[in-house]
């Protein structure tokens, strides 16, 4: 299993910075264009992989608990931006990071370009959170024009290059200064960008070559995400153009709270009410837990603010759902109120034994017969 930190040559806790600049290293030696090693091609996914892995604040944390399986139990798109091609280094370090190229040469602008992913916020139940669900959605995205294939031409017609920037998509204007003339090179505004023009549209996309079109998806939410998990699903956000893939489909996840549990990583705490007689000699008791109603010892003796625990009750592992956390219960003591003449009696009678330290078995046995009557 590739290791994401030892191939861009980094540690374990390195910045986002630190990883930017040793992608940029990296990313000069390993291109396919640069060297041609016959591993080379695959160095370079690989490259890409972890670089956009551990940029990604909640990617990288499943990443360093999980590793790569992890990811993709965590419904996490794993393939990589450069899965489907590489394209130019000054366009990869472009997209990346607005600049750094090698060169003024401009790109080309009929190369293909990738899709935008698209974010998809949803709120789910705690129950569902822990142990998974499955949820269809409909989602709104661009999908290629099926009449004109992408063209945005007129069927028939054809589009044609743009006279003001040639087919580069792009022009140049020189500033005169006083500290000299300065170049620049910008989207052209006939075109867009695009180099070419469709004199002729296609009616159903008006050009574009592309349409927003309503689609139901299906998503699996595996069990033990929690609140700002996100799933990823390849392909579903906008299609791309020239060939490019299309973005992915990133849902955010918003767990509603329980109105009686509360979770901390992958356990669960919740608070239990016992009496004054329970926690001096202790009582078996039904609890409830996410499995339902289960039975919890409360020992003899127990204090305020003891923590008891049913271990493997807690939420299951994301990527592990064999293995889960522990339900632990809080204990709180309740102070008794409105006792009947019988009640008074005998609280009197142990704050007398308590205070004169005499033997208290017969005030205990007294005691369990009005607990378990």
């Amino acid at each position: 299993m590739s290791d994401y930190y030892e191939i861009l040559g980094i540690e374990k806790n390195a910045t986002k910075d630190e990883i930017k600049s040793a992608f940029r290293k990296k990313a000069r030696q390993y291109h396919p264009d640069v060297n041609k090693a016959p591993d080379a091609e695959e160095k370079f996914k690989e490259l890409g992989k972890a670089y956009e892995t551990l940029m990604d604040d909640n990617k990288r944390a499943t990443y360093d608990r999980y590793g790569e399986d992890g990811l993709r139990d965590a419904g996490f798109n794993t393939s990589g931006p450069f899965d489907s091609g590489f394209g130019d280094l000054n366009d990869i370090f472009e997209s990346f990071f607005g600049g750094f190229g090698f060169s003024e040469r401009a790109t080309n602008p009929n190369s293909p370009q990738n899709g935008a992913d698209l974010r998809l916020n949803m709120q789910i139940e705690f129950e569902e959170a822990v142990f998974g669900v499955e949820k269809e959605v409909t989602i709104s995205h661009l999908e290629t024009c099926d009449e004109c294939k992408g063209t945005g031409a007129k069927a028939g017609s054809k589009p044609e290059t743009c006279p003001t920037c040639g087919g580069t998509g792009r022009v140049q204007q020189v500033t005169q200064t006083p500290l000299g003339s300065f170049r620049q090179i910008t989207t052209c505004p006939k075109c867009g960008g695009s180099g070419r023009i469709n004199t002729n549209p296609c009616p159903k996309c008006h050009g574009d070559g592309r349409l927003e079109v309503q689609r139901k998806l299906k998503i699996n939410i595996p069990a033990g995400v929690n609140n700002g998990s996100r799933i990823g699903l390849s392909g579903e956000g906008n299609c791309g153009k020239n060939g490019g893939r299309a973005g992915d489909l990133i849902v955010v996840l918003y767990v509603k709270e329980h109105k009686e549990f509360k979770r901390e990583g992958f356990d669960i705490y919740s608070t239990i009410d016992i009496s004054f007689p329970q926690a001096a000699i202790g009582d078996t008791i039904e609890v409830d837990t996410l499995d339902g109603k289960q039975m919890l010892t409360i020992p003899a003796g127990v204090e305020q603010g003891k923590v008891l625990q049913i271990k493997g009750a807690g939420v299951p592992n994301l990527g592990n759902s064999q293995k889960r956390g522990n339900h632990n219960f809080i204990i709180n003591i309740k102070t008794p109120q409105n006792l009947s003449a019988e009640e008074k009696q005998l609280y009197g009678k142990l704050f007398e034994i308590s205070r004169n330290k005499k033997p208290a078995s017969k005030f205990i046995d007294k005691m369990k017969n009005v607990l378990h009557n």
